[in-house]
């Protein structure tokens, strides 16, 4: 007798086991009330008992999608999806249980990430949003903040629909991003935050994105030891981008640079490695938008203008695209400006154009940007891009503010005759009889008054690689 019990409860542990393996699971960020991407062949994973088959039905198509997990228990279906649209179901019908997905729409979706710039949320322009905020066609997913050692398949997390709740706790330059598409696309928008207040660019990238370069890699054991938030690199990478890599996407905005002014010089390197390590690990050319720091009184001098020298440079980057924002900060002693409604409005006015093809002129969504420079009779011509109908002036000055000029001896000051043409600037000094060199908004608090015709302030710049040493500030 006492073996048959013994016998019975065994059999009874192999199939408790049997039907546990056997039910099908799905990641957090794979529920009801997500956006798929449009006119894709999108991804849908989790996980089963190894080699299990089962079947995948959308209510928008009649056919079905049969799926069988790897000997590993994993398994991803493409799935393709019809124009936007929605809602839909998703039913997951396996041999031991069934999951619905309900209330999932078909759209564009995006990623907010980087530091407190992008997490930011509930300011005073997001509280004059919650009377209207409700809106099924815009989706949040907030990826729960997590580190580990190594790559993990899951972050925690819950798609909302956008209301005056779930609006209060979401990024808002990631929201106004998303209402500005939603209403020029007319389409649903799906945005997932993964952000964290005070990170460094190290944090959000794979230990192989550094490479080989001895510089970048010794610069990646600097980051300081700090109580909000991890200090080795890869740590949140693996928590908050790894597990949500799956996901099809239109693309990704970033905000993010405070964190690194410290260690400028290999910026550059570090987040173009970061941007191409998201797209392998996503198996995706996506674009990538992001915005340049603003002006703040840093510790030392010249951090902010050599990060943000770092991130103009970046633009040579693939499918890459940057917004300047000296123009919007309220006070240079806060590196949180109140404005982020035309943060995420410029942002927009990128993926309008450059992702969704919209015919706007470049001068009405990218800065003017330095592109040569030449030397006649005592002066210095510099040529703009994106400045083919000339600039304005804002504010009282009368003459362009935050030009410096300089000759061989590296000594600069104020530009003092500044000329202003369709898409050329002609600077000169009586006191540099022979320039070199000029410097445009080089410094950390410099907002000038100069702008295209269109109102997009101009790209802060200088035309001389000469060794700038950043200098601690003494305190008043």
């Amino acid at each position: 007798m006492k073996k048959l019990l013994m016998l019975m409860a065994l059999l009874a542990l192999m199939l408790y086991s049997f039907n546990a393996a056997a039910f099908i699971r799905l990641p957090p960020i794979m529920s009801s009330n997500m956006v798929l991407q449009q006119n894709t062949k999108a991804a849908i994973w989790g996980w089963a008992d190894p080699s299990e088959r089962f079947i995948i039905t959308e209510s928008w198509k009649t056919e079905t999608d049969a799926v069988t997990a790897m000997n590993s228990g994993k398994w991803v279906a493409k799935i393709s999806t019809p124009p936007a649209g929605g809602p839909y179901t998703i039913t997951i019908k396996g041999r031991a249980n069934t999951i619905v997905l309900e209330n999932i729409m078909i759209g564009e979706v995006w990623v907010a990430s980087g530091q407190s710039n992008m997490e930011y949320s509930n300011n005073q322009q997001i509280k004059d949003e919650l009377p209207t905020a409700k809106n099924n066609n815009i989706r949040f997913f907030m990826v729960a903040k997590a580190t580990s050692e190594y790559p993990q398949e899951t972050a925690e997390g819950q798609w909302v629909t956008c209301d005056a709740e779930s609006l209060k706790k979401f990024s808002a330059v990631g929201y106004f991003f998303g209402k500005k598409l939603n209403k020029e696309l007319n389409v649903p928008v799906g945005l997932i935050e993964s952000a964290w207040s005070g990170t460094p660019v190290e944090l959000w990238e794979p230990n192989e994105a550094f490479g080989n370069d001895p510089e970048v890699k010794e610069a990646a054991t600097k980051v300081k030891d700090v109580t909000y938030r991890p200090n080795k690199p890869a740590l949140i990478y693996n928590a908050m981008i790894y597990p949500i890599s799956n996901y099809t996407i239109a693309g990704t905005i970033w905000y993010q640079g405070e964190g690194n002014t410290v260690r400028a010089k290999t910026y550059e390197r570090m987040f173009t490695g970061m941007i191409g390590a998201w797209r392998k690990q996503f198996q995706q050319d996506f674009p990538f938008y992001y915005v340049q720091i603003a002006p703040y009184t840093y510790e030392s001098t010249y951090e902010a203008a050599l990060l943000m020298e770092q991130q103009t440079r970046s633009l040579s980057y693939p499918k890459t695209g940057m917004v300047v924002i000296t123009d919007l900060v309220d006070n240079i002693k806060s590196q949180h400006p109140i404005n982020k409604i035309d943060v995420g409005l410029r942002l927009a006015n990128l993926a309008l154009a450059d992702t969704y093809k919209k015919p706007i002129p470049a001068e009405d969504y990218k800065n003017p940007l330095y592109k040569s420079m030449e030397v006649n009779k005592g002066k210095i011509i510099l040529n703009i891009d994106n400045a083919a109908n000339g600039f304005m002036l804002k504010g009282t000055e009368k003459q362009p503010t935050e030009f410096l000029i300089a000759g061989g001896d590296q000594n600069f000051v104020p530009a003092t005759d500044i000329k202003l043409d369709k898409g050329r600037i002609i600077v000169s000094s009586k006191e540099v009889p022979n320039p070199v060199a000029v410097r445009f908004s080089f410094t950390n608090t410099g907002m000038s008054n100069l702008f295209n015709k269109e109102g997009l302030p101009v790209t802060p710049f200088r035309t001389d690689n000469w060794v700038v040493t950043p200098v601690k500030i003494a305190a008043n």
